[in-house]
């Protein structure tokens, strides 16, 4: 028997989004309408829906395990960038795209970074057939951004960072926000930097435990 992913969905965003302090409408309506299952490996669509991430790659030598991030954490992230329908949003860490795909729904377009060259085809496949045409996947280093296009009103990171790089921070246009995730397992926590009078400052969220995303580790410093 095949899932009833429209009653999976219904369901995930009755209990784990909204029980989880996520009130904004436009969210619930776009996580609602986004069907998640079709940014996982075939093989994994009847766990699309379960309470924690779902992996989309596994580790290489180029790096770590990928994941689709639990929705509970992503959605609280969105919440916090305050976005709005004209925001131009800097996806970084896009994977699949379903992040993406949920982004385009709140915002006026989106740019989906990803370094991996099998998701980023994948990311782009899946957009154009399900119709997200106001996003543009880039494929590039994460932590470099994508200055081509920049400034950007948002930046969401999809996963654990360490330290969030500098140009990352570079890229957000006055009064722009980036939201992300600090640290690894239970000790992370959500943090939303924003950009006043070209001094961006952090401040501190929610406790999260997501996956961490590859190459945003912080460099060991020198020590004598």
């Amino acid at each position: 028997m095949n899932p009833d992913f429209a009653a999976l969905r219904t369901k995930m965003v009755d209990g784990q989004v909204r029980t989880t302090d996520v009130t904004d409408s436009a969210i619930l309506d776009a996580m609602l309408a986004v069907p998640r299952e079709e940014f996982v490996p075939a093989k994994l669509r009847p766990l699309a829906y379960i309470d924690e991430d779902v992996e989309i790659a596994p580790a290489s030598s180029s790096g770590g395990a990928r994941y689709l991030m639990e929705a509970s954490p992503f959605a609280k992230l969105l919440q916090l960038a305050e976005i709005r329908a004209d925001d131009v949003v800097l996806d970084v860490g896009c994977g699949s795209g379903y992040s993406s795909a949920v982004l385009s729904r709140l915002a006026g377009s989106v740019i989906a970074l990803e370094e991996n060259a099998t998701l980023a085809e994948r990311a782009q496949s899946t957009l154009d057939r399900l119709g997200y045409h106001t996003v543009a996947v880039v494929q590039g280093a994460l932590a470099a951004g994508h200055e081509p296009e920049a400034p950007y009103d948002v930046i969401v990171i999809e996963g654990g960072v360490e330290t969030v790089p500098e140009p990352l921070l570079d890229q957000l246009k006055e009064g722009g926000r980036l939201v992300a995730v600090e640290g690894a397992g239970n000790a992370g926590i959500a943090k939303v930097y924003l950009k006043i009078d070209g001094l961006t400052s952090a401040r501190r969220a929610f406790n999260a435990a997501v996956k961490p995303l590859p190459g945003f580790e912080r460099t060991p410093e020198f020590e004598f």
